[in-house]
């Protein structure tokens, strides 16, 4: 068995239009939007042993905010690939990844599109199509090997955006 926990980045700062897309910072909201996802993931025992992280900056401050919340230290890759990635290039940096629970950090439209095709069945929130900044998936596996993973194969365990935590 497999879990994949697949976070949008939280809301990043469009304060300084000259600031390149790749190195946009969160806002407060999303550095608490951050910090309270990391609080519901350890609350529900979704602990990553290993977290594949696209390399902009807000993806890296996203798992900066989660992390102190949770137990152990899991090993971070920064998966440049990951930037702006499709659902093709997801599932494909998924297929190499080691642990048991996997985290990965990424952005939209792709990870919307990933988190869609990748569960048979989609959860019954309305969130989950827009798949908005902070949204999390908690999806199981019956596989062995994250290379056998494929679309449509993945059971939602849990969905949650930021806005239903602070509720």
């Amino acid at each position: 068995m497999k879990r994949l926990i697949l976070t949008r980045h939280a809301k990043s700062s469009w304060d300084d239009p000259l600031t390149p897309d790749h190195d946009r910072p969160l806002n407060d909201r999303g550095k608490a939007a951050a910090a309270d996802l990391g609080q519901w993931l350890a609350s529900r025992g979704y602990v990553p042993d290993e977290v594949l992280c696209s390399d902009a900056l807000r993806t890296r401050k996203t798992w900066s905010g989660i992390a102190p919340a949770l137990p152990g230290s899991p090993v971070l890759e920064l998966k440049p690939a990951l930037y702006h990635a499709g659902p093709d290039v997801m599932l494909a940096v998924l297929r190499h990844a080691t642990g048991d629970t996997v985290m990965m950090i990424g952005h939209n439209p792709g990870i919307s599109e990933f988190a869609s095709r990748l569960v048979a069945h989609a959860p019954q929130n309305p969130e989950f199509a827009r798949y908005p900044t902070g949204a999390t998936l908690v999806a199981d596996f019956n596989v062995d090997r994250w290379e056998q993973v494929g679309f449509g194969s993945g059971v939602v365990d849990d969905f949650i955006v930021p806005r239903e935590i602070m509720a």
